[in-house]
């Protein structure tokens, strides 16, 4: 009972901080330009467009349809169009509560599981802007506990919705569908293989793939979209569109001020700057106010170091061939959600693209915390204790930089920890 209240409260203490006053910035948050402006041309004509023109987009619609959905139901402001975010963000502390309680089956892990991702400033700051990452992230951790659970067709469901909000998730696709083919061929043999093998191809080939294309239904139906007439063959068309996309993607290397290599993301060297303004009304000369992407520092480099020891017993799980199901999923999603990043050095990238395997961080922290308490009884649960104190209370004091607070400047200064994070 304990093992799901407490996740349950966590999420829903959350879910009020991530609404409460969420659209105090009345304006547009980084990328929120595109993708609000996305959202409205999908209620509107169900494609996105520019005026009376196609328009070139370059990722995939259902994340800016989510964002469409909260509009709809809230209005065209700044509420409305982050209000889902907030949700699914909320959603996502009982999500990795569930995967936490299949993996590991401790009360004390469960709610340790949603407790840090409650705490956690790269989650709260996605969870309070209407940018894809947090909805791909969602979506992914929905896939993990289907896969976990190894309803296979459902995993390739929600495979499809991730690659229909971004095309990152492919890594996922490619790594669960790697690993659903591997635990076939250990489990059958000769001719009972083929079925498996047929299915696992349906689960994480067609499926994901079908759900994708049905994503761009707007597109297909109106005559309005980007290069929709470039063909009288509507999936050639659909092709040469993607083609374009892929050259967007891959030749992407403008410089950006807060630009980030994947080397830095985990200590979250070079985090990125949502929005920053200079205003008035905190009782000084000075003011400032800053929706800073950064992870709870602690927090993450507790995380960096828990995953290196996770890569390490992974290592050694495989040479003694005693792997675990906890092992294969947190070092599965750390390969798919972080690995790739680093084989485009060349590309304009982000620390806020770490959201989508942060669950993944967390499970890592949780697999050293029941080393620990398996090795250690009481002294472990003390350890424990006082860690999560220390990283709450790390999370409280960058709160006003999660939330848009306005602080005075040196407020804000003594929270800059680095030159780099300014």
């Amino acid at each position: 009972m304990v093992a799901a209240i407490a996740p349950i409260l966590i999420a829903l203490l959350s879910f009020i901080l991530r609404i409460v006053d969420l659209g105090r910035v009345k304006g547009f948050i980084f990328d929120e330009v595109y993708y609000v402006d996305g959202a409205r041309d999908l209620l509107a004509y169900g494609v996105e467009v520019s005026g009376d023109k196609a328009e070139f987009i370059v990722h995939p619609p259902v994340g800016k349809w989510l964002i469409a959905l909260g509009i709809k139901v809230f209005g065209d402001d700044s509420f409305g169009w982050r209000f889902t975010s907030a949700l699914v963000g909320s959603l996502m502390i009982l999500l990795i509560a569930l995967i936490a309680h299949r993996l590991f089956r401790k009360t004390v892990l469960t709610a340790l599981a949603a407790g840090l991702m409650a705490i956690d400033g790269l989650a709260l700051v996605h969870s309070r802007t209407a940018l894809l990452d947090n909805f791909l992230a969602f979506f992914i951790l929905v896939a993990t506990y289907l896969f976990l659970t190894k309803r296979y067709w459902w995993t390739g469901i929600a495979l499809g919705l991730a690659l229909g909000t971004k095309w990152s998730a492919l890594y996922f696709i490619a790594v669960f569908g790697a690993i659903g083919l591997y635990r076939a061929f250990t489990h059958h043999s000769g001719r009972d293989l083929l079925k498996p093998t047929l299915a696992r191809i349906g689960q994480f080939g067609i499926t994901p793939l079908v759900i994708y294309i049905s994503s761009w239904a707007g597109w297909f139906a109106s005559n309005r979209g980007w290069d929709r007439n470039y063909s009288s063959n509507v999936f050639s068309s659909f092709i040469y569109y993607h083609q374009q996309m892929l050259g967007f993607h891959t030749g992407l290397t403008d410089k950006h001020t807060y630009q980030a290599s994947p080397w830095s993301w985990l200590v979250m060297g070079r985090p990125t700057s949502f929005y920053y303004e200079t205003p008035q009304g905190c009782g000084s000369e000075s003011c400032s106010q800053e929706i800073l992407a950064l992870g709870t520092p602690f927090l993450w480099w507790l995380g960096a170091i828990a995953i290196f020891v996770v890569f390490g017993m992974w290592i050694r799980a495989i040479v003694l061939k005693e792997m675990e199901p906890a092992l294969t999923l947190i070092v599965a999603g750390i390969a798919a959600g972080y690995l790739p990043w680093f084989f485009y050095q060349q590309r304009t990238v982000f620390t806020f693209y770490a959201i989508v395997f942060e669950p993944f961080l967390i499970l890592a922290l949780l697999y050293c915390a029941r080393w620990i308490l398996s090795h250690y009884a009481r002294v472990g649960e003390v350890i424990i204790a006082a860690a999560f104190v220390v990283l709450f209370f790390n999370f409280l004091y960058f709160l006003p930089v999660y939330l848009g607070d306005v602080i005075t400047y040196e407020a804000w200064r003594s929270r800059m920890w680095f030159p780099s994070w300014i």
